[in-house]
């Protein structure tokens, strides 16, 4: 595609146009630095994951912020959507991985069994 997602320690996330070479949106929000951002397989949505122990779903058309995922108690490190983008999954330094219903912005499950942080998370593809 030709656009692209960027997150920052200036707790912004950046949706560029890659070809025209210019940013599209800037979202601001996060408290603290933002860690990773991502597309749904369609393009249509972004999400970030924080330092501030919050990921958040914004709509890749118009800006708009869609959900704020709160429940985590430490920075989330990792965000992904599932392939059929019903699903955002977040890895947290609270040493669990939370899957949250992307239509909602509802915990639908918490991961716990790892002893310490966890960095990254992924969905079977």
């Amino acid at each position: 595609g030709d656009r692209v997602v960027s997150a920052s320690i200036d707790r912004t996330c950046r949706l560029w146009d890659v070809g025209g070479g210019r940013c599209e949106f800037v979202w601001r929000g996060h408290s603290d630095e933002v860690l990773d951002a991502c597309f749904d397989a369609s393009g249509r949505r972004v999400a970030s994951a924080s330092a501030d122990a919050t990921a958040r779903v914004y709509d890749a058309s118009s800006g708009e912020l869609a959900h704020v995922l709160e429940g985590h108690e430490g920075e989330i490190s990792k965000v992904a959507f599932n392939p059929q983008g019903t699903r955002v999954m977040t890895a947290s330094s609270d040493k669990t991985c939370k899957i949250w219903d992307s239509a909602t912005g509802l915990c639908a499950q918490t991961l716990e069994g790892h002893t310490d942080e966890i960095f990254s998370c992924a969905f079977n593809y």
